[in-house]
């Protein structure tokens, strides 16, 4: 077992008070600076200025991922800088740290797993071509950026049909999750572009393309959500707008609503109910696998976590509770909870939507916090859209019933060009034959790896390996990945020089 501090020691409170007293810099973490799609603008892009929620600014091929110079500050080319230093010596043994050491390491490592967890790493190519045809319809998708009332950039897309039924129609605002970005919305694409309605996908501040240095897990991100909503509002080809989010954009979703009760619905996959009943919890989980730790010491460091993100990031964790917002939001919602969620539980769901004031329901799947949900939860998610957005059936698209829609929507049309091609340089009847209409790769192999973006299963170890070091376990680590050696160096020279 690890290190036990007992409640009666004498000055166990001042002891850990001093142990965990290091306001040191984040850790250096993943960045990229990216590339822009090439353009293909609607014509209400065309003649738009800023809107009441900020500026827009369409982006060229040719500008850089930096800030502009309006006095935000370059993050991107700091954290490059860190990254550039050189490489430190190896991490040491997490068993031959003394208690002190290692509970500042899990600390600290925890403060950045709040406010600043390692970003989606992702290429625009990543979100498909700029124009493309689906089902027999063409659509295209624009790219653009967002200033918010903070200062900050959001990289936007926005995918729309290229003819409609009327000028204005609904669009769903897609919302990720902790540690992911915009691309996070392709398994949803093609179900929600089949219904004829619009979809909008972003980066929150702090994560993939857009500015920003921290993540606030709902708290500041429902400023970005406000500012994309008034934007939406503002291009007069938005009829009513629905609100999609998983994990951080779910809690996002719900933080939001009780704002704006004119949002037509909400999709809540895998929101947490409170971030600090969440903390217990992964305290819990702990206990549960052997470490013995006093309550007194667990409240201590979730107190110094707040602190430590208050200071360094600007938001107070206690105020990250999408529970306090449930009884004063009126808006339809799914909430949607995977059955083996050993994260976020799916008690965190089902709390949610006992304390909700508006109409709702609850669908329970298969799989765990980060896994593709199933067709029952796309079609299920179809049928509540069509319903509270008011659709009209014509305007659904004609889809084979062989078609997988959890595939992105262009990559039919590229199935059917390949297949076009063999038929006609290929006569054997085997080739002639194939007329499959799956794609004959995995999205995966010709786009992004969804598996290794959001809470994935290794950074739940990672985060509950911070935890063990916090609390002064050190045994439980052999099987969980460590954090790399620079960032160990970089925590510990940022500790020197502050």
């Amino acid at each position: 077992m690890g290190n036990v501090l007992s409640e009666e020691e004498p000055g166990g409170k001042v002891f850990l008070e001093e142990g965990f007293n290091m306001e040191s810099p984040d850790a250096d973490q993943k960045i990229n600076f990216g590339t822009a799609a090439p353009q293909c603008q609607p014509k209400h892009m065309k003649d738009e200025g800023a809107s009441t929620g900020g500026h827009v600014h369409m982006r060229d091929s040719r500008e850089s991922g930096h800030s502009d110079s309006s006095g935000q500050p370059e993050h991107r080319d700091k954290r490059q800088h860190m990254q550039q230093q050189e490489q430190p010596p190896a991490q040491q043994d997490p068993k031959k740290l003394s208690y002190i050491q290692m509970a500042k390491l899990g600390y600290q490592e925890l403060v950045n797993a709040i406010i600043r967890p390692p970003r989606a790493d992702y290429k625009m190519e990543s979100l498909g071509p700029p124009a493309f045809t689906f089902c027999g319809e063409r659509f295209t998708r624009t790219d653009f950026t967002l200033r918010t009332k903070r200062g900050f950039n959001l990289e936007c897309s926005h995918w729309e049909p290229v003819e409609r039924a009327t000028d204005r129609i609904p669009v769903v605002v897609y919302m990720h999750g902790n540690s992911s970005a915009r691309v996070e919305v392709l398994p949803q694409l093609s179900y929600l572009l089949s219904l004829g309605v619009a979809v909008f996908a972003f980066d929150f501040a702090g994560s993939g393309k857009s500015d920003g240095e921290y993540v606030s897990l709902g708290y500041n991100e429902r400023e970005d959500l406000s500012c994309v909503v008034a934007h939406l509002r503002a291009t007069n080809v938005v009829s009513t707008i629905a609100l999609w989010g998983r994990s951080m954009g779910a809690a996002t979703a719900l933080m939001f609503g009780d704002r704006d009760p004119s949002i037509a619905c909400m999709i809540l996959d895998s929101p947490f109910a409170d971030l600090t009943q969440l903390c217990e919890e992964l305290v819990d989980k702990g206990r549960e696998q052997g470490i013995i730790v006093p309550n007194f010491v667990v409240g201590l460091a979730i107190k110094m976590l707040q602190n430590s993100v208050t200071k360094q990031a600007g938001f107070n964790l206690k105020k990250i509770s999408p529970i306090t917002h449930a009884d004063k939001c009126f808006i339809p919602a799914l909430f949607v909870a995977g059955e083996h969620d050993d994260f976020i539980k799916k008690h965190h769901s089902e709390q949610l939507f006992d304390r909700y004031a508006g109409d709702k329901n609850i669908i329970i799947v298969e799989g765990d916090h980060n896994s593709p949900r199933p067709k029952f939860m796309f079609d299920s998610a179809a049928i509540f859209l069509q319903a509270c957005l008011q659709i009209p059936a014509e305007w659904a698209l004609d889809v084979p019933t062989s078609m997988n829609l959890m595939y992105p929507p262009w990559y039919f049309e590229m199935y059917q060009k390949r297949a076009s091609r063999r038929r006609q340089t290929n006569s054997s009847s085997a080739a002639a034959n194939r007329t499959r209409t799956e794609p004959e790769r995995e999205p995966s192999e010709n786009g992004f790896d969804f598996e290794e973006m959001g809470m994935t299963s290794e950074r739940q170890r990672v985060i509950q390996a911070s935890l063990f070091k916090m609390l002064g376990q050190a045994e439980e680590l052999d099987d969980v990945p460590q954090p790399s050696s620079a960032n160990v160096a970089m925590e510990e020279s940022n500790q020197n020089g502050s």
